[in-house]
């Protein structure tokens, strides 16, 4: 379980250094928005990351194992390419910049790549509710140096040192790799590339109810991950908070709820059932949608505010822990790095979809109708996952 934190540090860390970071490097130091809207792009590594997932299931590296042995050489070459784009300038050097920052883009999806499979492998079926509560609370820690504190830091250091800093923190997480355990059931790779590509889609579509299960997959956080798209613009546009109040509250606070649900989420499935998981936690995270209907209905409301956010982040951390233990039970030792790649990219075509609706919903409905549909939404995934039961038991024998 500790590993789990720091290899959840590690897969968070890099990406504010090529997102949100980066991007206020750029705009302080006068690079035009159109340029800093292109940076943008940067981020596509993440979404197209299976392309090159059955690489790291059919190779292993020369020392280590096959899992540990690729993410010492993700943390290495992340440490590395995040010096490099510390020491550019980036009034002179935009173009250098966003090859380095696609580069570690890339590492840093590579990473994840292997340390969702590792954690798939090294995870017990009782273990992965806790542990993917754990890695979630890491991943987020990462994500908050990387981003605001990288952000305040170079206040009082300057953006160069900063990324150095950075780089350094990447560097000592070589050590979380050092000391992870191997997993103790020994899994023999794919025996070639094309066994690697075709095999985990072979062994996957060949199961009882396969395309049942992806769709589960896709509806399981659309409920939630649609709220999410204009749960900022609503707080400040539909009931007049400042953006102080949002940033303070709803990110800040926010946080500390979803971190302290996935915790919370992840403690309870040490007992529960995985089907009981999902479907309990699923509900709660359906109705929290609900709450930002109140809100709407009372307006400008400090505590009211507070327990919507606490309310909403807190389930959706529950939700998210018995998701991720089920993208895990769904994935064969051999191919996992393949097949979770898969999985994880399939659960955000719902919310990439049916996000840029999330506007024009608005201005037809207004903001209670809208909150209603979201919670709407997040029905279909339920029901599915209840008329799976028997097979989402059978996963966890």
């Amino acid at each position: 379980m500790a590993v789990m934190l720091l290899l959840g540090f590690s897969s968070g860390l890099p990406l504010a250094l090529t997102g949100g970071t980066l991007q206020a490097w750029l705009t302080v130091s006068g690079v035009d928005l159109k340029t800093i809207g292109l940076y943008s792009l940067i981020g596509i590594p993440y979404t197209v990351k299976f392309l090159w997932s059955p690489f790291m299931d059919r190779f292993i590296p020369p020392f280590f194992d096959r899992r540990r042995g690729w993410i010492a050489l993700c943390q290495i070459t992340l440490a590395i390419s995040i010096v490099l784009i510390g020491f550019q300038d980036p009034q002179k050097m935009v173009l250098s910049i966003a090859m380095l920052a696609l580069f570690t883009a890339f590492a840093s999806a590579s990473q994840d790549i292997v340390i969702d499979a590792y954690r798939t492998d090294i995870l017990e079926s009782v273990e992965r509710g806790l542990g993917s509560a754990i890695f979630v609370t890491g991943y987020r820690i990462g994500m908050l140096i990387s981003g605001a504190f990288a952000m305040i830091l170079s206040d009082r250091i300057g953006w160069q040192n900063t990324y150095l800093v950075m780089s350094g923190l990447m560097a000592l997480n070589i050590l979380s790799t050092l000391i992870a355990p191997k997993p103790s059931e020994v899994v023999s790779p794919p025996k070639t590339l094309q066994e690697a590509v075709w095999g985990p889609l072979k062994d996957f579509f060949t199961r009882n109810h396969a395309f049942i299960f992806l769709l589960a997959i896709i509806l399981y956080k659309l409920g939630d991950a649609y709220a999410g798209t204009l749960t900022t613009a609503f707080l400040i546009r539909g009931v007049g908070f400042s953006p102080t109040d949002v940033g303070a509250i709803n990110k800040g606070f926010g946080l500390f709820a979803l971190i302290l649900g996935a915790m919370a989420g992840g403690t309870l499935m040490v007992k529960m059932r995985l089907f009981n998981a999902l479907i309990v936690f699923g509900s709660f995270q359906a109705v929290s949608n609900l709450s930002f209907i109140l809100l709407d209905i009372y307006g400008k409301h400090y505590e009211l505010m507070i327990f919507t956010i606490a309310f909403e982040n807190f389930t959706g951390g529950m939700g998210t822990s018995a998701f991720i233990a089920l993208l895990m039970s769904l994935c064969n030792a051999q191919y996992s790095a393949t097949q979770y790649a898969l999985l994880s990219s399939l659960a955000s075509l719902g919310r990439v979809f049916i996000a840029p609706t999330s506007g024009y919903v608005v201005s037809m409905t207004g903001w209670s109708v809208f909150f209603f549909i979201t919670f709407l939404s997040a029905l279909p995934g339920l029901i599915i996952l209840i008329l799976m039961k028997k097979s989402i038991d059978n996963l966890t024998k």
